[in-house]
């Protein structure tokens, strides 16, 4: 049965293009370029950008995100956030963080990932007031850090692209601490304790009813009840999506990363492209990137990253406390360094809760754009000349098939 769905799967016209690990990075760059293009084409642009800040009718009242806008970066990106926390589960129980020796490695590169970029953005942020985007600059984006990868070929060896993938998971678990401790506001107790509840209530449900169909309504229920009192509680309002990953049966990971994959992939992500990057591009947009807040976010993004991972690396090989796999050296794992600088989807986010003020969110985000596009050209070029293609390897593959 099984068989018969993944032959079904694989005759679906675009089966290709939604299972290859390049696509979800592709797409967003495609929505990124369309939504900057739309927002500066005069009036329509003016339409466009002011769809996203539409209110939606009576959701102000009912306690919900009131705006378009705010709907994609409360709501939606709290199913994004579901998905990242299965991801982090899953590699903790059988993937590449599930032992210490595994998780050492990427975890210590991954906080001086998050670190050097950091202190480079308070440096030159110190005394001008943007001090709160501390964070923009800390961020990986994994789907256009690993499709970057994928695009360099097939001579990439395959502990390169583990520990990129261990390495993007840690670090996006950063964030979400981050965001959970720094981005938040003064708590609500009565809402906070209705999270409690919530929590309490899906444990009971999948203790007594994991495997049942009215538990995993339950489940689903119960999420976006907790997502409710999670938004007004003054925590944000993903961090219930990284709860709910937490409490989620090992059994049902598989079933629920199948269910997640195209709509986060292919949807939410895409969405919230195309709604946090409506801006407009203006000869002030350009000064801007002079400011202490666009050269802390670009340096610390496109310097900070790969300084922090080369050096972690360098460090732990030096002093022996880990080896790099033989087909690797230190100024390849560089290559890795500046795709991790690729920040994109979480540090537009954070962006957003960093900046209350349009013009310096507007600002960053832009930055990002910039510090992120560099990343991943240099990153791609250097891994490119560091791992060449060999013809002759693939010739003797393709002769040996016929024999």
């Amino acid at each position: 049965m099984q068989n018969q769905k993944a032959q079904r799967g694989r005759r679906f016209p675009f089966h290709k293009f939604f299972t290859d690990s390049r696509s979800i990075g592709l797409t967003l760059l495609l929505c990124t370029g369309l939504s900057l293009i739309m927002t500066n084409l005069g009036s329509m642009g003016v339409i466009y950008h002011d769809f996203w800040l539409k209110e939606i009718p009576f959701f102000h009242q009912l306690k919900l995100p009131h705006s378009l806008l705010h709907f994609v970066n409360d709501a939606l990106m709290a199913v994004f956030f579901f998905q990242v926390g299965i991801e982090i589960k899953r590699e903790t129980i059988v993937g590449e963080l599930s032992s210490l020796n595994k998780a050492l490695f990427p975890a210590i590169a991954a906080l001086c990932g998050v670190a050097f970029p950091a202190i480079i953005f308070s440096i030159i942020t110190r005394g001008s007031g943007f001090e709160n985007g501390w964070a923009i600059p800390t961020a990986t984006d994994i789907a256009f850090s690993l499709g970057i990868l994928a695009m360099v070929g097939k001579s990439v060896p395959f502990s390169l692209k583990i520990f990129l993938t261990a390495l993007a998971i840690i670090d996006d678990l950063l964030a979400i601490i981050i965001i959970a401790f720094f981005y938040g506001k003064a708590p609500h107790g009565l809402w906070l304790g209705g999270v409690a509840l919530c929590i309490l209530a899906v444990l009971y449900v999948v203790k007594k009813h994991a495997h049942t169909k009215i538990g995993s309504i339950l489940f689903v229920v119960l999420g976006i009840l907790m997502w409710y009192c999670m938004f007004n509680s003054g925590l944000h309002a993903t961090f219930a999506g990284i709860i709910m990953a937490a409490m989620l049966p090992v059994k049902k990971i598989n079933r629920y990363e199948s269910v997640l994959h195209l709509p986060v992939g292919f949807l939410i992500i895409p969405i919230f492209a195309l709604a946090n990057t409506s801006l407009y591009i203006s000869g002030s947009s350009f000064t801007n990137l002079t400011s202490p807040l666009s050269l802390g976010i670009i340096l610390g993004l496109f310097l900070g990253k790969p300084l922090g991972i080369i050096s972690a690396t360098y460090y732990l090989t030096k002093r022996k406390i880990i080896n790099l796999p033989k087909d690797i050296t230190l100024r390849q794992f560089l290559g890795v360094g500046f795709l991790a600088g690729i920040g994109f989807t979480m540090s537009i986010f954070i962006s957003t809760l960093a900046f209350d003020d349009k013009i310096n969110s507007d600002t960053a985000k832009i930055a990002v754009l910039i510090a992120s596009i560099l990343s991943m050209t240099i990153g791609f070029i250097w891994l490119k000349i560091s791992f060449p293609q060999i013809p002759q390897r693939e010739h003797v593959v393709k002769t040996s098939e016929y024999n």
